[in-house]
């Protein structure tokens, strides 16, 4: 019995120290700023936007750079509108976004999954009429050939049929009235996260990011 109770014991610290270093890597990291490319026009308007826990990159729905309503189709949504004028999207855990509504709803499957980089992933994007700025939206101006530059990092997330056409998932665990999910490339794990997707979509358009971040709070750190 005393040698069980001691690899318990063991075992316990070894995943408490696992977690401080966890939670240090993810503070520290995220103070890291990569600063954003210098000298460059300021041409097309971006967003971040946060739920308090998700990041999501919010783009005008069409331009001369791309027009994402050819793939990200209005008629995919409820409502089906199609006088929106943004476009929301972030990368997450598929389970996360289609089995978990709420944190009561969270099963010990999806979170075992999400955690280790079991399951598969998803893009959710969201239509919005308007983008008003905010402590939780905050609005980036980058070059054209930055957002070209992000489309490209956005675009090669999604997984495609065999005709090269973003894959829609059929679901009825819609949030709301404007939304839509799709098939994603990519694993989600605790070391790559919906806001890692995000911070890496910044990064690679040249925009101020984290050196790496799990959470949403080392992002819109850098954006105060």
């Amino acid at each position: 019995m005393k040698r069980v109770l001691k690899i318990i014991g063991k075992f316990l610290l070894i995943f408490v120290g696992l977690v401080v270093v966890y939670a240090l890597a993810t503070y520290l990291l995220s103070r890291i700023t990569i600063d954003k490319e210098p000298n460059t026009k300021e041409e097309v308007a971006i967003y971040i936007l946060t739920n308090g826990v998700h990041t999501d990159i919010v783009m005008p729905i069409k331009n001369e750079v791309i027009d994402w309503s050819s793939e990200i189709k209005f008629e995919h949504t409820v409502s089906k509108d199609t006088t929106y004028q943004y476009l929301a999207m972030g990368w997450g855990e598929k389970g996360f976004y289609l089995e978990t509504p709420t944190w009561a709803d969270l099963k010990a499957s999806v979170a075992f999954n999400a955690a280790f980089g079991l399951g598969t992933t998803a893009i959710h994007a969201t239509f919005y009429t308007r983008m008003p700025e905010s402590e939780t939206c905050k609005k980036i101006l980058i070059s054209k050939e930055q957002y070209a530059r992000l489309k490209d990092y956005i675009t090669d997330s999604f997984q495609k049929d065999e005709d090269g056409h973003f894959i829609n998932i059929k679901t009825t665990a819609n949030y709301g009235k404007s939304d839509a999910f799709y098939e994603a490339n990519g694993s989600y794990s605790l070391f790559h996260t919906c806001n890692t997707w995000a911070n890496n979509a910044l990064k690679n358009s040249g925009q101020k990011s984290c050196l790496w971040t799990a959470f949403d709070t080392g992002i819109f750190l850098k954006y105060e």
